[in-house]
């Protein structure tokens, strides 16, 4: 059945709310905010996950999921792998076989997914479909490719109707791939991890519960992090050149970055170098997109930096408020001492070769949000007018082929496009924001807006998925299924 599409007024009627009753609907989590865990301190140095990095073309570890990890300083009982969030940094190089045996000690079933990664969505590999119930395992063998690009890239639970859940809970880390050579092609001083995620914790800290209306705009919690810490320094010398690794590991939250006194060079997203760097005053990163940015500290002193407001739409109800993100501090640069000289930042960057193939199909996908017979008081998050069913193939693509798929938002929200597997270029879209000219595997779809990408399906059979970011959405429905076969 398609559903129809929301009004203001039926949006109200389907909550049972009035005006009145949408005061606080943007977070929305349970408790009033004077039972909510308070950060213990901020200012501390930047602390970095453990790295497990591979040897010889492999790399075997053991991820534990389970409760009770520090977050802003507090003993609490959130998620993490291995008793931290982030877990463990997975470092491999192209080529190499990255084996994880991944143990449920959460009470929900969960999985693994390599977010970004482009490897085999079959088997043991990248598998959306897999489920390790409470008290399980599952041996995963993902193979990187040789041609693999060097990057950004991160892993989290994909167990449909428990993701935002999980990763809001804490269940996140990252994952990066080295050169052949395990070089970073950049003349940096440091190479700095930053992964952002937020949460709500209670006065005991346990992970808030959302309510409907949270779910339905896709949660935000009222702590923001960096790498489990609450607003921590990042120390530099002035002069000195770091590359920073940001990962938007945030279940809804858009993050729109800027540093106080500098400019941003971005020289990276969603894993590929781009083909120059470029300066901007502000960088854009929908949940589960990433970014490498340059950062040259001008002179001695104390630099905020922050995630701007940022207005991702909202259900269009009279009296409500548009879901809008921070301002908020993610951290400070700290600056002192002498300066340090490095080499200039390179004028090209070693970005991947652009698919040149002829389009041999087209597609056009909506992404809607409206009323009709579900769990959530009636409201319906599909693609196509249909929620998720992993036993539908929602589309069947020949491998070889190079489609153009246009995604089109009917609905008064933003909802970023995520694609496993198989990473797209974004052609154009209705923002008129120029595309950045390399692949990239989540991108930003305006209300009532479009992008029109283009996807090289040159190698890997099997079946995937593709959904929206904003994962209470993804659990909600709004995910379909991806069948690539052979000739």
């Amino acid at each position: 059945m398609r559903g129809e599409p929301i009004s203001r007024r039926r949006a109200l009627g389907l909550l049972g709310l009035g005006t009145a009753g949408v005061a606080g609907w943007a977070i929305g989590l349970g408790a009033p905010s004077s039972d909510r865990l308070k950060p213990a301190a901020r200012g501390y140095g930047l602390a970095e996950p453990q790295v497990l990095a591979s040897r010889d073309g492999l790399l075997d570890v053991r991820l534990v999921a389970a409760p009770g990890v520090r977050l802003a300083g507090r003993d609490t009982m959130g998620w993490g792998f291995n008793g931290t969030s982030p877990g463990p940094t997975l470092r491999v190089r192209p080529g190499d076989m990255l084996r994880v045996r991944l143990v449920n000690h959460i009470d929900q079933p969960t999985n693994l997914h390599t977010h970004g990664l482009h490897v085999s969505p079959s088997g043991n590999s990248d598998n959306p479909f897999i489920t390790i119930e409470p008290g399980g395992s599952h041996d995963y063998a993902i193979r990187i490719p040789a041609g693999h690009p060097a990057g950004t890239f991160w892993y989290h639970p994909h167990h449909h109707g428990t993701v935002a859940d999980q990763i809001f809970a804490g269940l996140v880390g990252a994952l990066l791939v080295e050169g052949a050579e395990g070089k970073t092609d950049l003349p940096v001083n440091g190479d700095r991890l930053l992964v952002v995620t937020d949460t709500t914790l209670d006065g005991a800290g346990r992970v808030a519960s959302p309510t409907m209306m949270a779910r339905m705009t896709g949660r935000e919690g009222e702590l923001v992090l960096v790498n489990g810490q609450h607003q921590p320094v990042i120390t530099a010398a002035p002069g000195s050149l770091q590359r920073w690794r940001v990962i938007n590991g945030c279940v809804s939250r858009v993050l729109a970055l800027r540093l106080d006194g500098h400019r941003l060079t971005q020289v990276a997203l969603d894993g590929v170098f781009l083909r120059a760097p470029v300066d901007r005053d502000r960088v854009v990163l929908a949940p589960g997109n990433r970014t490498d940015l340059l950062v040259r500290p001008a002179g001695s002193g104390r630099y905020a930096l922050v995630s701007d407001p940022y207005d991702r739409g909202g259900l269009g109800m009279m009296g409500s408020r548009p879901t809008t993100s921070g301002p908020v501090t993610l951290a400070t640069l700290a600056t002192a001492g002498s300066a340090t000289t490095t080499p200039a930042v390179p004028a090209t960057l070693p970005a991947p070769a652009v698919s040149q193939g002829s389009v041999t199909g087209k597609r056009r996908l909506t992404f809607a949000m409206g009323t009709g017979r579900t769990d959530m008081g009636g409201m319906r998050f599909t693609i196509d007018g249909r929620t998720y069913d992993p036993d539908r193939n929602d589309q069947s693509v020949a491998l070889g082929a190079v489609e153009e798929w246009t995604v089109v938002n009917t609905s008064p929200m933003d909802h970023p496009f995520h694609l496993h597997v198989w990473p797209f270029h974004v052609l154009a879209g209705s923002a008129g924001m120029p595309p950045a000219g390399v692949l990239q595997d989540v991108v930003l779809v305006p209300a009532r807006g479009w992008v029109r990408l283009r996807i090289p399906f040159s190698d890997f059979t099997g079946r995937s998925v593709f959904h929206c970011h904003i994962l209470d959405h993804e659990d909600l429905g709004m995910m379909a299924t991806v069948n690539v076969r052979g000739q």
